[in-house]
Parts: structure tokens; sequence; C-alpha cells
């Protein structure tokens, strides 16, 4: 059976603003209202002068308004009640020790000099570009309202329990931007990587799900913001969100579930909106995301690590489903991620990346949308494209 998991509503002990009791809307501002019955691939022609941004359609249920940044909380021992899935147990694990493969074999190896790797320099970007740079797995180089914020970093070349990396960093450390922000999922290893954490300055402001702020803390991070579900915190005009996913953390023997996991949406000024998933299997959070953050300019959604699908589909999207979950989400683009970096499951290490292609044709999106990025390779936002919109087709 699958347990539902709470739509909302802080568990901090401190009882600020509530997600479940909050009637301000923050109105973040982009595509206008009039522009919700264009036809999905209208371009609006290039102005002189860019025109004063118009409000986003309103979220439902409304945003909650921005928590403090470092605020100290207190958090419930353990978020097993937030499953949306069983964990594995004794018969499941039974059988994945009997049946041993958590690698692809040698023929599923082969395409590994093949994989896309294509670094570059990083784009030019002011307060009012949105660009991306995958430096592999799930850690992206996020470039929005002025800011440069990394996504799960792991700059590492192996982590525990894992082979090391089949292509290497995308982007040099040495040639990142000062870091003004990080984001975490959650705390599995491939997503939160301590070697790579280290070599940030410790005021770096940092942004965790709940019940992880005592790890960073541990390791004399100043500035770091824990947030539930359905809650925010906003720096320099750019405002984060954290939202459910389908997942589950552990990073000991004795921490299971002891703190949340999640993706993240942020939004600038001007209401341009990134969505990063983290790592989620598929279900009904992506549409309830899309309905609450309407006008998601791109989603990063993991494809890779699925197979084999008893094991995995609980917790980790295939490519199909990922295309799925952009539909579901509403986004007017996405970029692939959490694949060709680490072998963490059976499936060919090419194979996420051409089932992904396949399945965006066959759902009759435009191929410009998909933004299929090599290890290292860059995409810059398109202001006049951002402002396309595309309707909810599973609303």
């Amino acid at each position: 059976m699958t347990q539902q998991t709470p739509l909302s509503g802080s568990i901090s002990m401190t009882a600020p603003t509530s997600t479940r009791t909050s009637t301000t809307t923050v109105t973040p501002t982009t595509a206008t209202r009039e522009a919700a019955t264009a036809p999905p691939l209208a371009t609006p022609a290039p102005l002189a002068v860019p025109a004063a941004p118009a409000p986003l359609a309103p979220a439902s249920p409304p945003l909650a308004e921005p928590r403090p940044l470092g605020e100290l909380r207190f958090w419930p021992r353990t978020f097993h009640d937030r499953l949306t899935a069983p964990l594995p147990g004794f018969k499941a694990m039974a059988r994945f020790a009997r049946e041993g493969s958590v690698r692809p074999g040698p023929e599923g190896l082969a395409d590994i000099p093949r994989l896309p790797f294509d670094p570059g320099p990083l784009p030019r970007t002011d307060t009012r570009t949105v660009a991306v740079t995958w430096a592999g797995h799930a850690s992206w180089v996020l470039r929005i309202g002025g800011l440069t914020v990394l996504t799960d970093p792991v700059w590492s070349r192996r982590i525990l329990g894992t082979p090391a990396r089949v292509t290497p960093v995308g982007v040099a450390w040495h040639a990142l931007p000062a870091v003004d922000a990080v984001v975490i999922s959650h705390n599995h290893y491939d997503h939160l990587d301590a070697p790579t954490l280290r070599r940030l300055p410790r005021e770096t402001p940092v942004f965790v799900p709940a019940g992880l702020g005592g790890w960073f803390r541990r390791r004399r991070f100043t500035t770091v913001t824990e947030l539930d579900w359905w809650e925010a915190a906003e720096l320099s005009g750019v405002r984060f969100d954290f939202v459910p996913a389908h997942h589950w953390s552990k990073r000991t023997l004795t921490d299971t579930c002891h703190s949340l996991w999640g993706g993240w949406v942020l939004t600038d000024q001007d209401g341009q909106r990134v969505y990063f998933a983290g790592d989620t299997g598929y279900g009904h959070w992506f549409s309830r995301i899309g309905r609450r953050y309407p006008g998601i300019d791109l989603a990063l959604l993991p494809i890779g690590a699925y197979d084999p699908r008893w094991w995995l589909s609980d917790v980790h999207c295939d490519p199909e489903e990922a295309v799925r979950a952009a539909r579901d989400l509403g986004a007017r683009r996405m970029a692939p991620m959490h694949w060709g970096t680490f072998v963490l499951s059976t499936e060919p290490v090419l194979e996420p990346l051409t089932r992904v292609r396949a399945a965006w044709d066959t759902a009759g999106l435009d191929r410009e949308d998909l933004w299929d990025l090599p290890v290292g390779g860059s995409r810059v936002l398109d202001r006049a494209a951002a402002k396309r919109v595309v309707l909810h087709p599973t609303a």
C-alpha cells in the first residue's frame, strides 16, 4: 500500500508562519494572464526596451511568506510519515541480494566513451538572466537574479560505495564565480558530498531540507536555512521554495528518514522560474507543484538510475516518466540530469539519453525545449521565449 504524504504544513516547534494557513500571496512576475490563451509556440516581437513584467497566474494555494535566513528550528526525529511508498522490506532485500546485479554488464558499459562531455566557459549573465551549466549528475551551476547557485554540488571523483565517475566534472572548481548559495535536495552521498562542501567559504548561505541543518552547522556553516515542504526563504530578491519529492533519506545505519528530502523552485524578481527536482520517483507531487508554482520556465529532472524497475521505480524516474513529469509541471522546457556521471544501476549508460529523446518526440513536444546538455554544457534562457505559455496537459 502507498502511504499518502501530507500536502503541506510546517512541523517546526517554533510555530512561525504555516503554509497550511497562510493567506499571503507572493506574486513574482513573468507571463501575463492574457498570454494564457496564446498559441503554445507564439513568441512576442522583440522590444528595444524590455517591458515591465506582468504578474504570474496566482498560486494555488497561495505561497507562504519567506522565512528568516539561518533560523534555528526544531524538528521531529523522523519523517517516515512523508514517504509516498514503503521502503524495501525483507523480501525485497532478499530478492535484491539473490539477483545481485547493481551495475550494467560489459555491453552496457561499452558506450562510456560516447557519453557527451563538452565543457565550455560559463555564459555571461546579469541580474535578469537565467542560465544553467550541467557539472554532472545532479550538480548544476544555476545563474538567476544575479546569483550563482550550486545544486547538490558533487565535485569529487568518487562517492562512497560507487565506482569513480565515468565523465569528469563539467566545470572546474577554479572556473566558478563566487558561489552565492547552495541548495541540497537530500542527504544521500551522491547529492550531499562533504569533500566538495569543504571547499566553500563557511559563510556561504545553504538551503537544506528540514532536519539536515545540524550536519552543516557541525561543519561551521554560519547561514543554514532549513525548510519544510512548501516553505520558502529569500536571498537578494530570489525566492527559494522547498517542494516535495518521491524519495527518502539515509546517510548512516541509524538515521533513515531523520531528515527530509525534496526539490527546489527558484524564482527571480521578474518571475523567471527554475525547478530543480533533486532525486525523485514519479507521482502526484509534480502536478501539485505545477499548480502552486505556475509558469516554470525550466525543469531540471532526473532520468537515470532506474533499472531494475521493481527496485527503483518508487524513488527514481525513468526517462518516459521524467517527460511526463515535465508535462505535469507545466514546464516550458526540460533539462535531463542524474545520468552519465556515476554508474548507480543496471541500465546501459547511454540508454537514458536515447529514451528521453524518444519520449520527448513521442509526446509531440518541441525539440528545442529539451535541453539535453552534455556534461559541461550551458544554456541561457531566452527572455522572449520565456513568455510563451504552456498549459497543463494533465489539469
